[in-house]
């Protein structure tokens, strides 16, 4: 009798978890489609080794879907299998650490500072870890950067 009884609280308690999971249908912030609006050389790029131009004016303009198993876009956003992953980072760890790098090579460069000078308000900057080459640093609800070889491209929500 033990079992059963326990057996019906957890069926019970799965269905009021999945209801509340859904109740309100709402999307996870991330999900839907962004468009590349601009690009940016990185501030920690190499000048001897400059970034490629017609892979940023290919981008530029390009519309990324993201979706609950795939992110559908031009080449090398397009990725199938993503783990998705929202994080608090802090403004040392934006584009897998190059901030801290490059303060570890030189104690006067300022994460922070640079963070700001690129719109990100804050010690905490919203993140979304993909699985894939990259990962969504949110500036706000409808912008975020990504890196991409030494360069930092804008997306807007549409």
């Amino acid at each position: 009798m033990r079992a059963f009884c326990l057996a019906v609280f957890f069926a019970v308690l799965g269905l009021r978890v999945f209801a509340y999971a859904t109740a309100d249908g709402a999307e996870p912030p991330y999900r839907g489609t962004w468009k590349v609006a601009t690009a940016a050389v990185a501030p920690w790029a190499v000048p001897q080794r400059a970034p490629d131009a017609a892979e940023r004016a290919r981008l530029i303009g390009q519309t990324i879907a993201v979706k609950p198993t795939a992110i559908m876009g031009p080449s090398p956003f397009a990725c199938r299998g993503p783990h998705y992953r929202f994080r608090d980072f802090t403004p040392a760890m934006l584009f897998q650490g190059a901030f801290e790098v490059m303060q570890m090579k030189n104690k006067s460069v300022d994460p922070d500072r640079l963070a700001g000078a690129l719109g990100f308000i804050g010690p905490s900057i919203k993140t979304l870890e993909t699985g894939c080459d990259f990962d969504f640093h949110f500036v706000d609800a409808s912008t975020a950067q990504v890196n991409l070889n030494d360069t930092i491209y804008t997306l807007k929500k549409q």
